[in-house]
């Protein structure tokens, strides 16, 4: 009784001490980094709080910090699968434009460049190239969008988040490992996701640049164990700790290889003997393979399971599910009311931060939500400024939030250069040159040179563009093209016979365009033209046959609303594309015979009005595994004939439905009244591989005949429908689409033919288009 009496008060004591252990134990989860292997963090988050494992600390790097940082931010991992499965997160990580911030105010027409060199001169005449790395345009804002109300809710102490939090980023310059504890939270999950050559360094508040935190530690068990000191530690790596084996090709290998030396190995031992170290199986999975969010979810959710009965024998402490939800809920509702009182452009000079700033429009006496989007889609429209980046602050004084954003002037010289080869003689170079000049206009002068057997052109104009409540540009230019129309002998030919007909035109004008809402443009044309054809009258030609000519001079002024939004310039498969165009035309014709006529020379006046509407649109089916599409075109003219029947032809508008259509002369698709519709299939086998299928029918109105006397004859009625058809694969390369097409021309001098392409098949339109 007397030992009973004695070892009471000692068991008790030891009980009561150890309840108090399991009640005071603190945890704290380490998340790596890893690009695309991250999202694996959201499956171990969601076994953790259904298992009612609680989470007192969260120090993250790189994708790590992401997923940490929302949910300390208040995201439950739900809500977090919600997001990262949802389409918005594809275009965040791929960078690719939205559809519906398609901006038409500042984009010209398609060029055939494929590859666009931003180089920056400054006032010491001193050149930089800039790097082209993935846009983050979408990233940023929507981490700053997130991440806003969580940060003004902590007074921008990460301590005071719903889970205290650490984001690890990396100073390479003083090759130091930086601790984020402060600040706006989407700066520092920025920072931390900065990786060399993949995502840019964005330029903080205190002038310095910081890259990934994977680069000198990437599982930062060190910075738990110092900054927060839990009792356990629960550390998820998805990063690889060893090259398991060499990737099969020199390109794989160097890829990761970069990525391998530019990341730090996790010590795995790091988390302690009493932690808990979780490695998700990922292999042959990649840190780009963002498209596969289910299954790292599904991965990191195994991991945690396989893991589960260690965690809960090591961690005695349980979290209720409804007292989480209840200070969840409370922390988020600590954030202020979301009122944007101001708008901020930083990092230019003061006229052009002011120019900058006019892109955002006002709703009454503050900004909304859809402002400040709009705005910051605008601004980034033009690659002048594509060096942005977004901020959400919330001002205490002032009792709402400023938008700012840091603007930097990424280039003000471009330069263009682009080519086509093709199995027929069309080859073609281009070049181009552009530099702006901001001040509080932005001022553009641009010229460029295309030349080849069949199309010679030049162009150059200088715009000025003033952004306003109704945006609109000024662009005084000046137009030469020049087209020869040949035959070629066989598939693969070379041996030009003779050309047939032979075109030129110059225009000097101006545009004055109006954009109310930055997307369709109205444009207003007024020009000076001349147009030069010279053609025989017979379908055979002789080395001794002099041309007959047409000189037509005079003037044109048209309108025209356009919409583009097409994720390509040529063999698009979604969004959407119309353009309307009313043109009145003016001016004197005059017609010298060639050794082919039987007619005399001339000169008439002639006068006419003229409607072209075009349409077309695209539709993704099977998450964009394929796509359906239709065109739509219509035209109009009250263009009368010509001195004769040829002449006639040569002004006439073209049909061209076909990538290859405007480099052939078909009489059956030249006509000043035709209606056509077409539809357009799409299927892609790899990620650039597609195989794309074109059926089109047109009715010509009033068709042209030639006379006894080749003069023009134009029949009453409407001629037979023709069918055009097009068929083949296209591979998009870095110099542009190589593509093999099998087609049919419903036209006397053109039927069955296989053309192949490399690069844009892209040229000016003709003076009076």
């Amino acid at each position: 009784m007397r030992h009973f009496c004695t070892r009471l008060p000692l068991a008790l004591l030891l009980a009561a001490f150890s309840v108090f252990t399991v009640s005071a134990q603190k945890v704290g989860l380490v998340l790596s980094g890893g690009g695309a292997k991250g999202l694996a963090h959201v499956g171990v988050l969601k076994q953790l709080e259904k298992n009612h494992i609680p989470i007192d600390y969260i120090v993250g790097t790189s994708m790590g910090a992401v997923i940490g940082g929302m949910y300390s931010a208040g995201y439950s991992p739900d809500e977090i699968e919600q997001i990262v499965l949802s389409p918005e997160f594809q275009r965040w990580t791929s960078g690719k434009p939205l559809e519906s911030k398609t901006f038409n105010f500042l984009t010209a027409e398609p060029s055939p460049s494929a590859l666009r060199l931003g180089i920056a001169i400054d006032s010491t005449f001193q050149a930089r190239v800039s790097t082209n790395l993935v846009n983050d345009l979408n990233l940023n804002l929507a981490l700053t969008r997130l991440l806003a109300p969580a940060s003004a809710s902590a007074n921008y102490d990460f301590d005071k988040l719903f889970v205290p939090f650490r984001c690890m980023a990396s100073e390479v310059f003083t090759r130091q490992v930086v601790e984020q504890k402060s600040g706006a939270l989407s700066d520092a999950i920025r920072n931390s996701m900065s990786f060399p050559l993949a995502f840019r360094p964005i330029r903080n508040l205190d002038g310095k640049y910081y890259y990934d935190g994977a680069v000198y530690d990437n599982f930062p068990t060190k910075t738990m164990k110092k900054t927060f000191a839990p009792d356990i530690i629960i550390g998820v790596n998805v990063g690889d700790v060893a090259m398991r084996k060499y990737p099969k090709n020199d390109d794989a290998l160097l890829g990761s290889t970069v990525a391998f030396l530019g990341t730090s190995v996790a010590d795995t031992l790091s988390v302690g003997p009493n932690g808990i170290y979780i490695q998700p199986d990922l292999d042959n999975m990649g840190v780009g393979d963002f498209d596969l969010v289910k299954s790292f979810i599904a991965k990191g959710d195994t991991a945690a399971q396989r893991n589960m009965a260690k965690i809960k024998a090591r961690i005695g402490r349980r979290v209720d599910s409804t007292d989480l939800q209840k200070r969840r809920m409370a922390f988020q509702s600590k954030a202020p009311t979301p009122r944007f009182i101001d708008v901020k452009v930083r990092g230019l000079r003061p006229d052009q931060n002011e120019y900058a700033a006019r892109f955002f429009r006002k709703t009454g006496r503050e900004y909304s939500l859809d402002d400040i989007e709009e705005g910051y889609y605008r601004l980034a429209s033009d690659d002048y400024f594509k060096n942005i980046y977004p901020r959400i602050r919330y001002d205490e004084a002032r009792k709402g939030y400023v938008f700012s954003v840091d603007a930097q002037r990424n280039n003000n010289v471009s330069a263009e250069a682009g080519f086509v080869l093709s199995n027929r003689p069309i080859d073609n170079l281009y070049v181009g040159l552009e530099y702006r000049y901001l001040r509080s206009l932005l001022y553009t002068a641009s010229a460029d040179v295309s030349l080849g057997r069949f199309y010679n052109g030049a162009h150059g104009s200088f715009r000025i563009n003033v952004p306003a409540k109704y945006a609109y540009f000024i662009e005084p230019e000046i137009t030469y093209n020049q087209w020869d129309f040949q035959n070629t002998g066989g598939v693969l030919g070379r041996d030009v016979i003779n050309t047939q007909v032979k075109q030129q035109d110059t225009k000097l004008g101006g545009q004055f365009g109006v954009s109310p809402t930055y997307r369709s443009r109205i444009l207003l044309d007024l020009a000076t033209f001349v147009t030069k054809d010279e053609y025989t009258n017979s379908k055979e030609i002789k080395s001794a046959d002099v041309l007959d000519a047409t000189v037509f001079r005079g003037a044109t002024a048209a309108i025209r609303l356009a919409r583009n939004t097409l994720n390509r310039k040529q063999y698009a498969y979604t969004g959407h594309r119309y353009v309307y165009t009313l043109r009145g035309v003016t001016g004197a014709a005059t017609y010298t015979p060639g050794s082919t006529s039987v007619l005399e020379g001339s000169s008439r006046h002639h006068e006419w009005l003229q409607f072209r509407a075009t349409v077309e649109r695209y539709f993704a089916m099977k998450k964009e595994r394929q796509a359906w599409g239709y065109f739509g075109e219509l035209m109009a003219s009250g263009q009368g004939t010509f001195s004769n029947y040829r002449s006639s032809q040569t002004t006439a508008p073209v049909f061209a439905p076909l990538p290859d259509s405007r480099t052939l002369f078909l009489d059956s698709y030249r006509s000043a009244r035709y209606v056509a519709a077409g539809l357009r299939y799409t299927q892609p086998f790899l990620k650039k591989l597609d195989w794309r299928t074109e059926v089109y029918v047109h009715v010509n109105g009033q068709p042209l005949v030639q006379g006894d006397q080749q003069q023009a004859i134009r029949k009453s009625g409407f001629d037979r429908p023709r069918v055009t058809a097009s068929t083949g694969l296209i591979f998009q390369t870095p110099v542009g689409p190589l593509a093999l097409h099998a087609r049919f021309y419903d036209d006397p001098a053109e039927r069955f033919s296989v053309y192949g392409h490399l690069g844009f098949l892209l040229f000016r339109s003709r003076a009076l288009e």
